[in-house]
């Protein structure tokens, strides 16, 4: 199994109903634990505050050890106020300075997959804290690009663009970057030397490109009888792709099981379910995956 490193934001997204745990890395690095991917997570949050203590009690229910975390003394735990139009979808505010606005860049440790994201990237000591470990990893690096507002520029997408070797973004990310840099995928593809492109197409599926712009694989989105809303379904996807790539599984039949599995994810409260025990099914599932050429 390939170790994989995991760096950026954990929160809590509070709905109306009250806070869950959150944060698209913190989402990713749950899931890989609980799929029983080796994963290392690098994170900052308050010390002794609340939502901090939300946050270590939902990493120890999921299996993911925090001995990465950072604990910070003079800035709070982050936190999004998530606000619904009733109808399964939403919009984020993400509050300012936060500790994972302030993470230290870690030790050197072994990793053959890293993962980082575009919002951690925000304030100017994360960012160089996260620059300078992915800049030195001796890895495949995945970019989850996130263009929120504050980090949805088209300088700062093209500096992280160039940290990448994968790049996973949804459909009017895509359309963003077009527009921003080059109007055919092929020519995007090459600026920024990409290997694959993973695009998420919510309820429409997804599609995975080659190097050249070229579909390596697509899929149909599955239907949630049962939707709740769609908050962490693409950072679902994700895990289950980086766990897949950890494990030496199929590449097709992986991102077909990741779809599968961000659909679950649209049919409970929050990024996750509440019951890690929900997930064994889903880790049984990806260990049953053939393995890849």
């Amino acid at each position: 199994m390939v170790p994989i490193l995991v760096m950026g934001e954990a929160l809590v997204d509070e709905f109306h109903e009250g806070a869950v745990a959150g944060g698209a890395p913190f989402n990713v690095a749950r899931s890989l634990a609980a799929l029983g991917a080796p994963v290392r997570f690098i994170s900052r949050i308050g010390a002794g505050d609340a939502a901090g203590r939300l946050v270590l009690d939902s990493a120890q229910r999921f299996g993911l050890a925090v001995d990465a975390v950072q604990r910070d003394v003079t800035h709070a735990t982050g936190r999004v106020s998530v606000h619904e139009d009733g109808s399964g979808g939403h919009r984020f505010e993400i509050h300012a300075d936060a500790a994972w606005d302030h993470l230290e860049a870690p030790a050197p440790c072994d990793a053959g997959i890293v993962y980082f994201g575009s919002l951690a990237q925000r304030h100017a000591v994360s960012r160089a804290a996260i620059r300078a470990t992915v800049k030195r990893a001796s890895a495949s690096r995945l970019l989850d690009l996130n263009l929120r507002p504050g980090t949805d520029t088209p300088a700062l997408a093209a500096e992280v663009l160039m940290l990448a070797d994968w790049v996973k973004l949804n459909e009017d990310e895509l359309a963003r970057l077009l527009a921003w840099f080059e109007p055919t995928l092929p020519a995007l593809m090459a600026r920024f030397a990409l290997q694959r492109l993973v695009v998420t197409r919510g309820a429409a599926g997804y599609a995975l490109h080659g190097e050249q712009g070229q579909m390596l694989a697509m899929g149909e989105g599955v239907a949630q009888p049962h939707f709740v809303d769609s908050v962490g379904a693409g950072d679902g996807f994700t895990a289950m792709l980086l766990a897949g790539l950890s494990l030496g599984r199929d590449l097709a039949t992986t991102l077909a099981l990741a779809n599968r599995y961000a659909a679950m994810i649209c049919g409970v409260r929050g990024p996750l379910p509440a019951d890690p025990t929900l997930l064994a099914a889903w880790r049984d599932a990806l260990h049953a995956l053939p393995a890849g050429e």
